[in-house]
């Protein structure tokens, strides 16, 4: 692996990491920043799905506590069973229909015009979202994960199967579809972390073994680098975020993501940029 690629795959891995738990969405910017690079191709799309397995492993680590108590607690704790029943419930309808309509999704979807679209559409509902919960504050009912019945856990999963069509962003689509339901900031965002579990790593070897044919040994190199560079930057992001959350809400986000929009659409419709789908 030559250093150029090498610093491809890093540069990858970090936007990896610092986008997949902010409601922004990490496949768009995996996407724009891939054309960008050029570093496009059949087995790149299997790399900037295989290295959210790294950005999936700083939340385990994050909460290994939390998720060693649940596991142990499994044959004795009614709780940690609920609370274990709510992930994979949670899990399934992403898991679905990503089953089946994940070719179709990446043949017309993965390209930056669409996934600018899914920005702009994106960031306007959390900008209603937000505002919603600024004049009617009392609607939250769910302050803690705990506290999340399967119905509300399946709820918040037929929200996360949205993030399907790349630029919505799998994080936006459960935080926010999470805060419409009921959910406190804070619980819509944990519950996101822990639903990444499961469907991050599921996404990951899927990928990696639908399309094995694409691969080689001498592609181990070129993951290494972009899954531990994901790893440590979505660390270091979901801490910033926790606290971030604690007194801010997802306002700057939402006007992120229809700016960032507005500027891929205008560059594809100017010329300014030649974006490669």
């Amino acid at each position: 692996m030559d250093i150029i690629l090498a610093l491809k795959a890093l540069t990858m891995g970090l936007v990896e990491g610092f986008t997949e738990f902010l409601p922004i969405s990490s496949t768009g910017h995996l996407i724009l920043t891939a054309s960008l690079l050029d570093f496009t191709g059949e087995k790149i799309k299997v790399f900037e799905i295989a290295i959210q397995g790294g950005a999936m492993l700083s939340v385990i680590w994050e909460y290994r506590a939390r998720i060693g108590a649940v596991l142990a607690g499994l044959t004795s704790d009614p709780k940690a069973r609920r609370f274990l029943m709510n992930v994979v419930i949670g899990f399934f309808p992403a898991a679905l229909l990503g089953l089946f309509l994940s070719g179709l999704i990446k043949q017309k979807l993965f390209a930056p015009v669409p996934v600018a679209a899914a920005f702009i559409i994106g960031g306007l509902v959390i900008l209603w979202v937000e505002r919603r919960a600024r004049e009617n504050p009392v609607s939250v009912r769910i302050q803690s994960v705990d506290d999340m019945s399967m119905l509300d856990a399946l709820k918040v999963g037929c929200a996360q199967a949205f993030a399907l069509i790349p630029g919505t962003s799998r994080s936006g689509a459960t935080i926010i579809g999470g805060m419409m339901l009921g959910l406190s900031r804070k619980a819509a965002t944990e519950f996101s972390f822990f639903l990444a579990i499961p469907t991050l790593l599921a996404a990951t070897f899927y990928s990696l073994y639908k399309e094995r044919a694409l691969l080689s040994a001498a592609d181990l190199p070129l993951f290494g680098v972009g899954s531990v560079a994901a790893f440590v930057s979505a660390f270091l992001c979901v801490r910033w975020l926790l606290r971030y959350i604690s007194t801010h809400d997802f306002t700057v986000f939402a006007w992120y993501r229809i700016v960032f929009g507005i500027v891929v659409l205008a560059t594809a419709y100017t010329g300014t940029v030649t974006w490669v789908d």
